[in-house]
């Protein structure tokens, strides 16, 4: 740690740096049916979820001896089988997480080509380009993922600011809240952030309170800034009509694709790209790597070249020909990633954990980051459980 760790300001940002990310790209699509006031409460809604499991994640690292990940503590908490339970549904939300990322990174190679590249191709050579990031040391790529970050803010900033005066007020009116249970699965990916609490935890050195107060406030800036974005969005795309948003959504498009339908400025929409590219690469490189070290530390994998090539191997073959097969899947991917993954990992998993600390091996202290005892835990494990049921029938039923 150096002198500048343990910042509010800089645990602010991590969170929020760790939450926006390519599941942005996806939220004014896959909302798009419910319409723009509906999208809003649903946004919150899920941030108020994602921030109360965030502090639920916070309470579990203060049980922990040392800095812990999230089937560290499963296992402390659940046992064998709450290990295994997160060992499995981190895997499959990571590896759906990747395909998303590999799939919409390709996609924005095949309309930078004219489509003169494949879609086919097109993830092939993504692969090829930005799979080595993840076979150097992790200081060398953290240092590479501030540049893009930057390209990433300027290019929001830009969008938004040049944006702003193409969004037509009608087109945001419009709502149909029965759609509203399945705009919940990308929500909750866009929301992701808990992996990150126990890394945050011994950056604050373990202020309790500080920690607190920057996972309330980083969570809260996507919020603002998902609002922007999808108002950005919903008011200049109509739903309806030729290369609409419902047409996006049926094609598996992300949010900027449509733009170029219905923007007159070309250099806006060259903005937008933009911003999706640095999104889904920022994204894709911290996924790759979160799922690198998984895999190293629980399969005991050395990281020599030997090793990084196999973890490399890995953690991109699957994917890459789940890409190549199917290379429209790119919101499909991160509804399957949301849906279950983080609903069961980053939503259900920590409402049990806590229960099991507090109310089975009572290691909670006396005074609980999330407020509400049972009955909010309850409330809770009952929302998160409604919207896995409502997935489970959407995939398998509809």
């Amino acid at each position: 740690m150096n002198k500048s760790s343990g910042s509010l300001l800089g645990g602010s940002f991590l969170i929020a740096g760790t939450t926006i990310g390519g599941g942005m790209l996806a939220l004014p699509v896959t909302t798009s049916q419910v319409g723009f006031i509906p999208a809003v409460i649903i946004f919150f809604i899920c941030w108020l979820f994602m921030a109360s499991t965030g502090l639920l994640f916070l309470e579990i690292s203060q049980w922990m001896k040392r800095e812990a990940n999230i089937v560290t503590m499963a296992e402390g908490t659940l046992g064998q089988i709450g290990k295994w339970i997160a060992w499995v549904v981190y895997l499959f939300l990571f590896y759906c997480l990747t395909v998303a990322y590999i799939v919409g990174c390709g996609n924005i190679l095949v309309e930078m080509s004219g489509s003169q590249i494949s879609d086919w191709l097109a993830p092939i050579i993504f692969v090829i380009l930005f799979a080595p990031l993840i076979m150097i040391p992790t200081v060398l790529a953290s240092r590479l993922n501030i540049l893009l970050v930057i390209g990433l803010a300027l290019s929001y900033f830009g969008f938004v600011f040049l944006g702003f005066s193409h969004v037509k007020a009608d087109l945001l009116l419009t709502h149909d809240w029965s759609y509203a249970m399945y705009t919940l699965p990308i929500s909750f990916v866009a929301f992701a952030y808990q992996g990150i609490i126990p890394t945050l935890f011994t950056y604050m050195h373990h202020d309790v309170a500080k920690t607190r107060k920057a996972i309330l406030i980083g969570s809260f800036i996507p919020l603002i800034a998902y609002i922007i974005w999808e108002w950005l969005i919903l008011g200049i795309v109509p739903f309806d009509g030729p290369q609409g948003l419902k047409d996006a959504l049926m094609a598996g498009h992300n949010a900027v694709y449509p733009l170029k339908f219905f923007l007159k400025n070309n250099f806006i929409y060259l903005l937008g790209q933009s911003f999706a590219f640095f999104a889904l690469v920022t994204s894709f490189l911290g996924v790759s790597l979160g799922l690198r070290d998984f895999l190293a530390d629980g399969l005991k994998i050395k990281k020599n070249l030997k090793g990084k090539l196999t973890l490399a191997l890995l953690v991109f073959f699957i994917p890459l020909m789940i890409a190549v097969t199917y290379p429209h899947i790119f919101l499909i991917s991160l509804d399957y990633a949301g849906g279950f993954g983080s609903a069961i990992l980053l939503g259900l998993l920590p409402i049990l954990m806590v229960w099991s600390g507090r109310y089975r091996q009572h290691l909670s202290p006396n005074k609980p980051q999330l407020p509400g005892g049972k009955g909010l835990l309850i409330g809770l494990g009952i929302f998160v459980t409604v919207e896995i049921i409502s997935e489970s029938i959407h995939v398998f039923f509809m």
